[in-house]
């Protein structure tokens, strides 16, 4: 394990750690013997969606880690000939590997966007890791068969840019317009959202990982059926394409004004079979709940850890 220097982070030092395959880069805040919370962020965010999280969550005497996800920041492959694979399972099994790397044997895990659909693979699959979920936007767990369903057309609308991303086209564009791109997504998934360049900015550096595009291209054409998983992960989709309850205690939370494509909270309420509770998150809050209300999401993981 090594640290590096990250002066543009209002999250001070990041550290490296070699973990499944990949070397990931992360922040650990808080004691050490502290109950663990991992924080997984989404696209086209980073760590810094945390930033008024991790705070929180250390004065109530937690171990908080934040890594990036594979393709973002500092993680990067141990091998250059290893696939660029985005599919949910891969993402998922990288938390459960940084906890095995980092001897944590069990914490809340919490995230939005493709955070919260790795928290709650790792729910459901391992649920002995997994003290407490917090997700926003509730169940995401997918499948390639889920993904191949029309939708009526004002929905198709709203994923315009999974089908853009299905295009050589799309993948030419959103390497060469990264930050343009990201920059739209903040605006319309967020669309009361007051953000500065800065802010921006701080989490835009993220998307220069030599990886990033390959990840992000592949993680939409996966669901859509139009590139292939790699066949390790085969038995965990299968599992996955059941859409598998979750059994340990859970809170999900939605946003006022998400303007993402989103569940509606009836739509998933029967996927949660243990301890739960759904809260919408007032105040023209969008997509990026954690940064835009951190309060509400730190008191969720403080919550959900005690809801057993």
């Amino acid at each position: 394990m090594t640290a590096t220097t990250a002066p543009e982070s209002v999250l001070g030092d990041l550290k490296q750690i070699d973990a499944g395959v990949l070397n990931v880069g992360y922040v650990d805040r808080g004691p050490a013997d502290g109950p663990a919370v991992v924080l997984l962020h989404g696209w086209p965010y980073d760590i810094h969606s945390f930033a008024e999280v991790v705070p929180l969550l250390t004065a109530a005497g937690k171990r908080v880690i934040v890594p990036y996800l594979r393709g973002f920041g500092t993680t990067h492959f141990l091998s250059d000939a290893a696939i660029r694979n985005g599919e949910q399972a891969a993402l998922a099994l990288d938390a459960v590997a940084l906890m095995d790397a980092l001897g944590i044997e069990t914490a809340v895990v919490a995230g939005f966007d493709w955070g919260a659909r790795s928290a709650d693979i790792v729910a459901a699959l391992w649920p002995d890791r997994c003290s407490g979920l917090v997700s926003v936007s509730g169940y995401l767990i997918g499948s390639q068969a889920a993904g191949a369903q029309p939708l009526p057309p004002e929905a198709e609308l709203q994923w315009w840019y999974q089908y853009y991303f299905a295009t050589e086209r799309g993948r030419a564009g959103y390497d060469r317009y990264r930050r343009e791109f990201a920059k739209l997504i903040w605006r319309t998934a967020s669309p009361k959202w007051d953000f500065d360049d800065a802010t921006f900015e701080r989490s835009a550096a993220s998307f220069d990982n030599p990886d990033h595009v390959a990840i992000v291209i592949h993680n939409y054409r996966w669901r859509l059926g139009i590139a292939e998983g790699e066949p390790e992960y085969a038995d965990l989709e299968a599992r996955l394409a059941d859409a598998p309850t979750i059994a340990v205690p859970a809170i999900t939370l939605e946003g006022d004004a998400n303007g993402a494509p989103h569940p509606e909270p009836n739509a998933y309420a029967a996927r949660f079979a243990g301890p739960n509770s759904h809260r919408t998150v007032a105040g023209g809050i969008g997509h990026n709940l954690p940064q835009e209300a951190p309060e509400a999401f730190a008191d969720a993981v403080l919550e959900v850890g005690g809801m057993r």
